[in-house]
């Protein structure tokens, strides 16, 4: 093995083994409550509800295209009403959760990085420190916890938003009435189409805030160190979400 293939583990290693660390610390600032508490709702608020209208925007297109891409595959092979199962199938299993998992990563993992660097680069994280509260319990707890609680919320819009696209394209654009695509819809689905893609949105959520807050936490001094781990959060929580849909298709399916 050469030598730069070996560092090139060692870090990788020694990366997890950081992440091991601070996720312990993150579980076990939970007990502080009371520092943690007040902060909670406006981390939702901020993290997830002002991501709706990107996630709405990314599932109309994907339904619109989904139906199109259906409707073109199925021709002269199959009923055109499975248009309606595939779209209900791929925007509910996979591509509402990781789409929306996506952009969020991109808008809540890089806001979470840039601010919690800027603080770490100014010295803001030291001056909590020297007014006794815990970093993990007033920074990174709120939210990790905001952003698994909300995930799923905003998911679940794309979801009902992604369906009802591909529906409008469906009766609009294609050869099919309503009651085909319900059709469709209905015939293969399964309880688990949704709960499925609601418990990935929402680890998916835990890991691209604790991507954001490790990397914000690690942050050098300067504004070049700040924009450098603002990048790395969005890129760690995008390969995270990558591995956890594996991992949960694995694991549940």
């Amino acid at each position: 093995m050469s030598p730069s293939v070996a560092s090139r583990i060692a870090a990788r290693d020694g990366f997890v083994a950081h992440v091991g660390r601070r996720s312990l610390e993150t579980a076990r600032a939970l007990a502080d409550v009371g520092t943690w508490g007040p902060l909670l709702v406006g981390q939702m608020r901020r993290l997830g509800v002002d991501s709706v209208p990107i996630a709405l925007f990314i599932a109309v297109f994907t339904g619109i295209v989904l139906s199109l891409l259906s409707s073109y595959i199925f021709t002269g092979t199959v009923p055109l009403y499975f248009v309606g199962a595939l779209v209900g199938k791929t925007v509910m299993m996979e591509l509402g959760p990781v789409l929306t998992g996506m952009a969020l990563a991109g808008r809540v993992g890089a806001s979470i990085a840039a601010e919690i660097g800027t603080m770490k680069v100014t010295e803001q994280v030291d001056a909590l420190e020297t007014l006794a509260y815990d970093r993990n319990s007033y920074l990174v707890v709120p939210r990790v916890l905001a952003a698994t609680l909300m995930f799923p919320v905003v998911t679940a819009f794309a979801m009902a938003v992604g369906v009802a696209a591909g529906w409008v394209t469906a009766i609009n654009l294609l050869d099919l009435s309503t009651p085909e695509f319900l059709k469709g819809l209905k015939q293969f689905y399964r309880f688990k189409d949704i709960w499925f893609g609601l418990v990935k949105s929402a680890s998916f959520g835990g890991a691209v805030a604790l991507m954001g807050c490790l990397r914000g936490l690690d942050a050098k001094a300067g504004a070049e160190g700040v924009g450098l781990s603002t990048t790395r959060a969005v890129v760690l929580g995008c390969e995270a979400i990558l591995v956890l849909d594996a991992f949960w298709a694995l694991v549940l399916l």
